[in-house]
């Protein structure tokens, strides 16, 4: 989780409320991939999401997910939607976009460059050039282009805030509007400008303010 830095800490001590972060297995120093990511790997995860929770004691939560962690938080929510309190998102995918595709296939062609290596590894550990090679294999596979979670946003029924910065090179506003579309619930969006694809990063302290004022106003 150190690709986090001090954000988990910093949102808990702004909400008052406790945090469980962990790593999916093959990022971070969790365990290594058993097998390469399929196209369907999203929704994979989101099936094993339960199983993590109960093991770490865990009821109604609130979830923060960023990127492909917020498309599953929105899985999770819409499969199990009186276990969500409510999904802090940064970033979440909906569908795949031709941008995205393309900054993916970018990184792809960098996969072997050392000093992206080196980054990924100062994240992921050993599991670095495996996860890099998975992810993007996944998302450059010719059948996740019609990958799309829009059906599944009417299940949702806690509330949503969406968090997008204005300069992500992996996604655009249109997924952004898909949610506000497609959830039944309350949906919040903040874009930030100045920001790309990571807000906690790019952002932190509006990012903080803006998921603690939203956490607070729950009840």
């Amino acid at each position: 989780m150190s690709a986090w830095r001090d954000f988990p800490a910093r949102l808990a001590e702004a909400t008052g409320l406790g945090a469980f972060v962990f790593s999916r297995r093959g990022y971070g120093r969790s365990s290594p991939l058993a097998r390469p990511f399929t196209p369907s790997f999203m929704h994979d995860e989101a099936r094993v999401l339960p199983e993590v929770l109960r093991a770490a004691g865990v009821g109604e939560a609130i979830l923060v997910g960023h990127s492909d962690g917020a498309s599953i938080a929105l899985l999770h929510a819409a499969s199990r939607p009186k276990e969500v309190k409510a999904l802090l998102l940064e970033a979440p995918h909906v569908f795949v976009e031709e941008c995205t595709v393309a900054s993916i296939g970018r990184l792809r062609e960098r996969s072997r460059d050392p000093e992206l290596v080196e980054r990924f590894r100062r994240h992921h550990g050993e599991n670095a050039v495996a996860l890099l090679a998975a992810w993007t294999g996944a998302w450059l596979d010719p059948v996740f282009r019609g990958w799309n979670i829009e059906a599944s946003l009417p299940a949702i029924e806690c509330p949503v805030l969406v968090i997008q910065g204005e300069d992500d090179e992996y996604g655009t506003l249109e997924q952004v509007r898909a949610i506000e579309r497609g959830a039944r619930s309350r949906v919040e969006t903040l874009v930030l400008p100045r920001c790309g694809h990571s807000p906690h990063r790019d952002r932190p302290a509006e990012t903080i303010d803006a998921m603690a004022r939203f956490a607070r106003g729950l009840g």
